[in-house]
């Protein structure tokens, strides 16, 4: 199946229809992503508000990184049974339901199960809005397309602290759940107007096998990634979790490729040379993205001592320069393919990674804020044009696969890799600098008091609402603080040396001075990438 007419100009002084499509998925994604970073800046409020333990309010995270990653396999599968358009509708729909439901709720668990709907609806929307960008451009402008869709994936979850901070420092925090019902329905009113009805005219059977070891797998090792940056790796439940999880993916590999006939995902992409390799540089990128929207909130906040909404602030200029460099990086892959993008993005990463491994408690903000701004020029050249190329050898007529296999990957590396991360930057601290942060992290914060930072705790020692008792000495305060800057600079040695190796593999990647076939090998009688 080719491209759809809505590629196709439109009459003289309109919006073409390929543009309007555009604008409805990035309405709809922007809200589903902008969720996944700010509620963490409302998470010690949302724990003080429900009176709730560590390991009870964390499932306001987890449930939601769960949810998500069990139901992304299933968009393919909706999508061919009830129809592209429907299906990404009705998950925007859930999505806005759930939302609503968190900003009402009364207890813990129904946020709980709130969180868990909205979770749902947007793993079944994201890999849509990706599919339905490929089906409606042109071949020669899908760089483009999903360049400006990218925009979202990365302003999003960069300015999601910002928005949290400034709701939460003002007590308003039931608002970053209501900001967004009124953008997902603008969302789904677009995008019931302008997304065209993509129907295969074949409804597959479900894969209830397929289903079942994928509940089973990815929710398990996503589970065990939630807790093991604060259990440990080798806690039991750690373990126990991360084995049913590997027996899960391993029978759900033996489904979908020997059992199945109709898998729920197809699992032989990754035989495609190019969409493994562009995969596996898109999971660099993206540890990479949320690596640095989840290390630098905590150096800025708990090193620091700066609040959650000038941490914020200082995370905008990442969003601004990875907005510009992902339109430029969509249009240029267009013209010259993927190599020459993905060599210069991961070589930018790199460096700037290197430099931030050598942040310390008093490095300039004005410093950090090139760095950030520098390190949206790499992501903005990487994240969006590695998914393009993995489904640049993917048919037009099986993408809503494919981009469910791509999305649902990229949901478990992120929580390894984020928990991988969080573990390294604990591994430097000693039983009593770990004690002494977390006995000053549990003390209530008075409305309008500056906040604490482990490198500022004298101020606020000294202050006359501290309690003597509790005051710790000199000696030990200075040793916390070099301690955790010493376990900021060891996380981002971890995906400095990632970065290495992606630079690597994206020059292995096709393109200029080479020719590039782009979509049309994958439509072609032969696929190029097996």
């Amino acid at each position: 199946m080719g491209v759809l007419p809505l590629a196709a100009s439109a009459p003289s002084g309109r919006l073409a229809p390929k543009w309007r499509v555009l604008i409805s998925v990035i309405f709809g994604i922007f809200m589903v992503i902008l969720d996944t970073t700010v509620v963490n800046v409302a998470f010690q409020t949302l724990r003080t508000e429900y009176g709730a333990s560590l390991n009870d309010a964390q499932w306001i995270i987890s449930v939601y990184v769960l949810v998500l990653g069990i139901s992304t396999p299933l968009a393919g599968f909706f999508s061919e049974r009830f129809g592209m358009k429907q299906t990404y509708l009705t998950g925007l729909g859930i999505f806005v339901l759930g939302s609503l439901l968190c900003g009402l709720a009364p207890s813990l668990p129904f946020l709980i199960a709130a969180r868990a709907l909205q979770g749902f609806g947007g793993g079944i929307a994201t890999p849509l809005g990706i599919a339905i960008l490929l089906r409606t451009f042109p071949i020669s402008e899908q760089g483009l397309a999903l360049g400006i869709f990218g925009i979202a994936v990365l302003v999003a979850p960069a300015i999601g602290p910002m928005f949290g901070g400034v709701l939460v420092d003002v007590g308003w925090w039931r608002a970053i759940f209501f900001i967004n019902p009124p953008i997902g329905l603008l969302g789904i009113f677009l995008g019931s107007r302008f997304l065209p009805n993509l129907k295969s005219g074949y409804k597959p059977a479900l894969d209830v096998w397929g289903l079942i070891t994928e509940i089973i797998g990815f929710g398990a090792v996503l589970y065990a990634a939630s807790i093991a940056a604060t259990e440990g790796w080798t806690a039991p439940d750690v373990l126990r979790w991360f084995a049913v999880g590997a027996i899960g993916l391993a029978a759900f590999a033996v489904v979908e490729l020997f059992i199945a006939k109709e898998p729920l995902l197809d699992l032989r992409l990754f035989a495609k040379r190019i969409f493994l390799n562009a995969s596996v540089l898109g999971y660099v990128s993206v540890i990479a993205l949320f690596g640095a929207e989840f290390l630098m909130p905590i150096y800025l906040q708990s090193v620091r001592g700066i609040s959650a909404t000038e941490t914020g602030l200082i995370l905008v200029p990442l969003a601004i320069t990875g907005a510009i460099a992902t339109v430029i990086a969509g249009r240029l892959y267009d013209k010259l393919g993927p190599r020459l993008i993905m060599g210069f993005g991961f070589g930018v990463l790199v460096i700037n990674t290197w430099q931030l491994s050598q942040l310390k408690a008093d490095t300039s903000i004005g410093w950090i804020v090139f760095l950030l701004a520098l390190r949206g020029v790499a992501l903005g050249s990487t994240v969006q044009t590695t998914l393009v190329t993995a489904l640049s050898v993917v048919p037009l007529k099986h993408l809503a696969g494919g981009s469910s296999l791509i999305n649902a990957t990229r949901q478990v590396v992120q929580a390894i890799g984020v928990a991988v991360l969080a573990t390294v930057l604990a591994s430097t601290l000693s039983p009593q600098v770990a004690a002494l942060e977390q006995q000053f992290l549990n003390l209530p914060q008075q409305v309008g008091a500056p906040p604490v930072g482990v490198c500022n705790l004298p101020t606020a020692i000294s202050s006359p609402a501290s309690d003597p008792a509790m005051t710790p000495s000199p000696q030990l305060i200075d040793r916390a603080c070099q301690e955790t800057v010493a376990g900021f600079e060891q996380a981002y040695k971890v995906t400095f040396f990632a970065s290495i190796a992606a630079v690597v593999l994206g020059l292995m990647l096709p393109g200029w001075p080479g020719k590039w076939a782009g979509r049309r090998a994958a439509d072609g009688p032969t696929a190029i990438g097996h």
